[in-house]
């Protein structure tokens, strides 16, 4: 059987059978080095056949080579709003057990505009609060974890540029670990490409990304069913998850992947305007796998 058909039958299987109970850290499917390949395609003109895309920018990869299959301004650096936050919550995978227990500390809630309303002095697991934040993007929760991980929010930031540089992700600075808008931020849609397909190898996180709501437990026993924020997942039945984003600077952005037919791909959409963020995704999906 070729490497390509083993490691989409591993993604299959896990998706299928991961639930929250299980481990978070199970080992990685096998996977080639998280290397995109030289672009097929002329930096800025579009794929054969590909659909036309209002996104500002914007790139289809397969997840299993890395290979590039669309792409429109992909190396233009600009804001990814919430996007960044797959960055933020690999580097908590790596940082060390997703069970070790969190506090929170009143400087973790002083952010707007997305929130989970965690309160100082609660307790949770760092499971829990990256699940929060990949589903419903909680700003609060991305401090939490940023604070927790390296001592303090600079500190955090730190590891986040030196691990996106690790990705290979040459093109990119960050600044904060939510993605609120802050001069000097930024990334691209090729940078996010390559930081999702890494993103792509942790079972929990593609859990997580393609939940589309859960109930969320505070410690007093009181519940809030958090909404998954990326509209795909009810567009397209075979639509993997993975990430949305907005702000002013940034515009609609969202990063999604999906699994059909033999083949597994990601999108990335950034700089649109409403609704054609969803349309654009929706549109490069479906001409990377139907």
């Amino acid at each position: 059987m070729k490497l390509r058909e083993i490691v989409l039958i591993s993604i299959a299987s896990i998706l299928v059978a991961c639930s929250p109970a299980q481990d978070p850290r199970p080992t990685p499917p096998a996977a080639p080095p998280v290397v995109v390949q030289p672009n097929v395609v002329s930096p800025n003109l579009p794929s054969l056949n590909a659909p036309s895309v209002q996104a500002q920018s914007a790139i289809v990869i397969d997840t299993i080579t890395g290979r590039i299959l669309f792409q429109k301004n992909a190396r233009t650096p600009r804001a990814v709003a919430s996007t960044q936050k797959l960055l933020t919550a690999l580097c908590v995978y790596r940082a060390g057990p997703l069970s070790d227990p969190v506090t929170v500390q009143a400087a973790d809630t002083r952010v707007e505009p997305s929130k989970i309303y965690v309160s100082a002095g609660e307790s949770y697991t760092r499971q829990a609060l990256v699940k929060a934040l990949l589903v419903r993007s909680g700003n609060d929760v991305a401090k939490v974890l940023a604070r927790d991980v390296s001592g303090s929010e600079a500190a955090f930031v730190n590891y986040m540029n030196q691990t996106a540089r690790s990705l290979g992700m040459t093109q990119s600075n960050f600044k904060n670990p939510h993605g609120l808008t802050e001069e000097g931020q930024y990334s691209t849609a090729l940078d996010i490409a390559i930081l999702a397909r890494e993103v792509t190898k942790i079972p929990f996180y593609r859990q997580c990304m393609r939940t589309k709501e859960y109930a969320f437990q505070y410690p007093d026993g009181r519940t809030k069913t958090l909404t998954n924020t990326n509209k795909i997942l009810k567009r397209l039945p075979y639509c993997t998850g993975m990430k949305t984003g907005y702000t002013s600077a940034a515009g609609r952005c969202l990063v999604s992947s999906g699994v059909l037919n033999g083949k597994a791909v990601i999108v990335v959409a950034l700089g649109c305007k409403g609704n054609a963020v969803l349309d654009d995704s929706e549109k490069l999906l479906k001409w990377a796998l139907e």
